[in-house]
């Protein structure tokens, strides 16, 4: 495996050398933007604005991460020197090869040269990308633009899914990251766990992205809390892993609800979803019995799909949780109506691991506090009246979550702080800065 082979020098390399390639790949795919972005739009179906805003923060962050990796920062380096105590130095090495598999939502900021990659080169580890089938050309035109730019063996491209399998399953790989469906994330982590060598596997798999209204703000603020929620649920066709999927606000408030939605769901007309695998999976999966349609658009045919909205009872939430929050990828959402504020801090916990988790209260409610203690109990990011799409890659941004939300809760996989799940800690004791600086070549070592 090239990448094995490129692994030791890869990770010797300065680090401000290394963040120098980064920026000279933004720069190439920044300048390759006019073919790239047509290519992605034909392949994915998706607006060539949103994706030009997609590759501007693809670039943004490999420039950033380069950044942070120049800094020293994810090292997380500690001396500690006592008379009476050995010379201790803490820092990290890169973990080793890393095999990335690309999502379909984003073809460039969660693909070829997408966050994962971006922190796995950032902390010295080459990568192998399984492609994703929804833009195979993309994928192989990224890589043929961004190769070139590293050390041979640095970036590697497979296809197909026995592809990614063996890949996976090489001893030569050290740590996998995954961005996809649940069934499909949790079958690869159960196989990188069955490994001779089980590997860390950084798998994002499925949130519903639950969004709490109280009284107070059903009261003052219903109606535009109920067009925001329409537009968040449907932006991109309800395909991004943030769409909040399930709306719980109070039964008095229920009908003006669903009436306000429906009413925004009845001008929008749908359209294609990123692959027919996945229009097919939004076709053959349907809330529960105990779920009413509220709004269910013509199912059309291929990769089409319109806006559907269905209801239920906090009760049949309680009876039957697995059932109504499993994913339905795609512009599908579910209100719940609860009978008790008093109950939202239950609710809340029964709900299990999420991305985001989001509260629409007044300052004053009472039960927001216990409300977004809970929350935070269960997801990685927790929103105040506002809406979980849109994920800003700052240096405070979480993205992850308990499982299922995610297989390594300890961890974000957008900003800096991605970078160190590819840094392996080691402390060396009692080294002479001689040795140190041959065995880590990449920073200064000041003993």
């Amino acid at each position: 495996m090239a990448a094995s082979a490129a692994a030791p020098a890869f990770a010797r390399m300065p680090v401000v050398e290394r963040a120098a390639l980064m920026h000279r790949v933004a720069g190439a795919l920044d300048a390759a933007a006019g073919e790239l972005v047509p290519l992605a739009a034909e392949e994915t179906r998706l607006p060539a604005v949103r994706l030009t805003g997609e590759l501007g923060r693809t670039t943004f962050q490999l420039r950033l991460y380069a950044d942070e990796i120049a800094s020293g920062r994810p090292l997380r380096e500690r001396h500690d020197q006592a008379e009476s105590s050995p010379d201790l130095f803490r820092t990290a090495v890169p973990i080793g090869p890393v095999v990335v598999f690309a999502a379909s939502n984003f073809p460039f900021a969660f693909s070829v040269l997408g966050t994962d990659t971006a922190a796995a080169l950032a902390a010295g580890c080459p990568v192998v990308v399984k492609t994703h089938p929804g833009h195979p050309r993309l994928s192989d035109r990224v890589h043929e633009i961004a190769a070139p730019l590293f050390p041979p063996g640095t970036l590697g491209l497979v296809h197909g899914e026995q592809e990614g399998r063996e890949v996976l399953l090489d001893p030569r790989i050290k740590a996998a990251a995954f961005t996809g469906s649940p069934a499909g994330g949790r079958a690869l982590f159960d196989l990188a766990a069955s490994r001779p060598e089980p590997i860390p596997f950084y798998g994002e798999l499925g949130s519903v992205n639950p969004v709490f209204v109280t009284r107070a703000a059903a009261a003052r603020r219903g109606p535009s809390i109920w067009a925001g929620f329409a537009d968040s649920y449907t932006l991109g066709l309800g395909q991004f892993c943030t769409k909040p999927g399930v709306l719980i606000l109070p039964s008095s408030a229920l009908d003006a609800a669903a009436s306000a939605v429906a009413q925004a769901l009845d001008g929008h007309a749908g359209g294609d979803l990123l692959t027919e695998k996945i229009a097919d999976g939004f076709r053959a999966h349907r809330p529960r019995p105990s779920a009413r349609a509220i709004f269910e658009g013509p199912p059309g045919e291929g990769r089409f799909a319109a806006p559907a909205l269905f209801a239920t009872t906090a009760g049949a939430l309680r009876d039957d949780p697995q059932g109504l929050l499993e994913e339905r990828f795609g512009p599908s959402a579910l209100l719940v109506a609860y009978d008790e504020e008093s109950s939202l801090e239950a609710l809340a916990e029964i709900i299990g691991g999420q991305l985001t988790a989001t509260v629409h209260a007044e300052d004053d409610d009472e039960v927001a506090p216990a409300l977004v203690r809970s929350l935070a109990g269960v997801a990685g990011r927790v929103i105040w009246n506002g809406w979980p799409t849109g994920v800003t890659v700052s240096a405070a941004m979480h993205h992850g979550g308990p499982y299922p939300a995610t297989t390594a809760p300890l961890h974000t996989s957008v900003g800096p702080a991605a970078i160190e799940r590819f840094l392996r800690p080691v402390t060396f004791q009692d080294v002479p800065a001689a040795v140190l600086a041959i065995l880590s070549s990449s920073r200064e070592v000041d003993r």
